[in-house]
């Protein structure tokens, strides 16, 4: 059964009831449900479909490649291709005898085709422009743990290629409400606040939340999973980095300098603290990183394009670098333990942050303003001899010239508003006061775990959202 996915789901059945040819090119992380979508989407209707082999040669890529045309109705008596050129002929036989009315052809880990030296390219450019495209029942859908091989090699191409992808649907993780029904779907026995930290640790990831036992709880299944050597996920995050990107070391760069600081960086902040070099390589990186979903970026309210902030919001990545990178031989209970912890409950103040950035929609539906257009972002500034410096976590920007200034609160049972929590968010009020028109207001919103605990502070702010709002589809 497939959970969510609709809108990804219609336009795949779009490029199949399509009268033309169409090229689809199904891109996101890794784990994400790629494969499965595709798969569950066409399930008896495919004419070929083709995983490449990761690691062999060229060679070994054509021989695997011939025997799946085979197997799938290509006639035995034909030649063993040589060339990559003669191999989409092959296919293009194939096609041509096939009796499908629409041809669903399914290249998967396309990227793992194209070994040094294949000519792989040229060729697909070839079968794409001179043969399929010229056809009106050809359905050609592409993907690959390489995301950056299919923005680069595909979305970016120069030539041939060049704007011939018809779809393209970017994969994105599941929200909250999707890992509820995943969680029903598998009989987990886990509560929405279990869900709620399931998904500070692993995001919405589909394959992670799969990877549960339902006979142990949250923590001892992330404790098996990601701490113990010879957990499932235990080298999940090298893994990700190197199957999605070339020269995965520099991602890993930018991610982890991103890491150090929870509302962002500049470009030029990046360059320095990451000492990284300054070339287009970099904004490259950027953009493979925002497309993949571990990155957002974002401008303030004042800001030129060039000073956008660039925040890594990926959950998991984050967990890592708080907890994963610097644990080695834990014992059965070490997640456990530290859910004592005060580094614990730091982290949980900023995930539970990166889940409500990753739920803006939700907030707003929350808060009555779906309909209403908005900027969503955190946002900084020095102290000066006129202010002290502030830093907000999560404001939206309204185009019907409110904005809203949003406190995040992580706690279990139940927030209590304190005098000096109830002067802080004033500050934030009076100072971001002098950096945005006299025309907009400002109105602060509370955003809890598991609600409010009414006292004679928590009527000073008028507007609040809980987790279970989170929930919202």
């Amino acid at each position: 059964m497939v959970i969510g996915r609709k809108e990804e789901i219609n336009k795949l059945n779009r490029a199949f009831d399509s009268e033309y040819a169409e090229f689809v090119a199904v891109y996101g992380r890794r784990r994400i449900g790629k494969t499965f979508l595709i798969r569950e989407t066409f399930k008896g209707r495919f004419t070929f479909q083709y995983t490449g082999v990761l690691n062999v040669s060229n060679q070994e890529q054509l021989e695997e490649f011939y025997n799946n045309l085979l197997a799938q109705g290509l006639p035995r008596d034909s030649p063993m291709p040589k060339t990559w050129f003669q191999a989409f002929h092959l296919l293009e036989a194939l096609i041509d005898s096939a009796p499908h009315k629409r041809k669903v052809i399914f290249l998967d880990e396309l990227p793992w085709m194209d070994s040094p030296n294949s000519k792989f390219i040229p060729a697909f450019e070839h079968f794409w422009n001179g043969w399929a495209s010229a056809r009106h029942d050809v359905l050609l859908i592409i993907c690959g743990s390489a995301t950056s091989w299919i923005i680069n090699k595909i979305f970016r191409n120069i030539g041939g290629l060049y704007n011939r992808v018809t779809y393209k649907i970017r994969l994105q993780q599941f929200s909250l409400s999707e890992c509820e029904e995943l969680v029903q779907s598998l009989k987990l026995p886990l509560s929405r606040n279990m869900i709620l930290e399931g998904y500070m640790i692993m995001g919405g990831v589909p394959y992670y939340w799969t990877k549960l036992e339902p006979s142990k709880s949250m923590g001892q299944n992330i404790n098996d999973l990601f701490f113990k050597e010879g957990g499932e996920l235990h080298n999940e995050f090298n893994f990700i980095y190197a199957s999605m990107f070339k020269s995965p070391e520099k991602y890993v760069k930018v991610v982890e300098t991103l890491s150090g600081k929870k509302s962002g960086l500049t470009r030029d902040e990046i360059i320095k603290k990451g000492k990284l070099d300054s070339s287009g390589q970099l904004s490259s990186i950027l953009e493979d990183l925002i497309e993949c979903g571990f990155i957002r970026k974002y401008c303030h309210l004042d800001k030129r394009l060039r000073d956008a902030i660039y925040q890594l919001v990926d959950c998991y990545t984050l967990f890592y670098y708080q907890f994963v990178r610097m644990a080695h031989g834990v014992d059965d209970e070490y997640w456990t333990k530290l859910l004592r912890t005060p580094a614990y409950n730091t982290w949980c103040g900023l995930a539970f942050e990166r889940v409500c950035l990753l739920h803006s929609r939700q907030i707003k539906a929350a808060l009555g303003i779906s309909g209403i257009m908005a900027n969503i972002f955190s946002w900084h500034v020095k102290g000066n001899d006129v202010h002290p410096g502030v830093q907000i976590d999560l404001l939206i920007d309204r185009s019907d010239n409110v904005i809203n200034i949003c406190e995040m609160k992580y706690a279990p049972n139940g927030y209590s508003m304190t005098a000096a929590a109830l002067e802080s968010i004033n500050k934030k009020v009076v100072v971001l006061q002098h950096y945005v028109p006299a025309r907009k207001f400002i109105s602060p919103v509370l955003i809890t775990s598991n609600g409010i605990i009414r006292n004679k502070y928590s009527d000073d702010i008028r507007q609040s959202v809980t987790a279970e709002q989170l929930f919202l589809p």
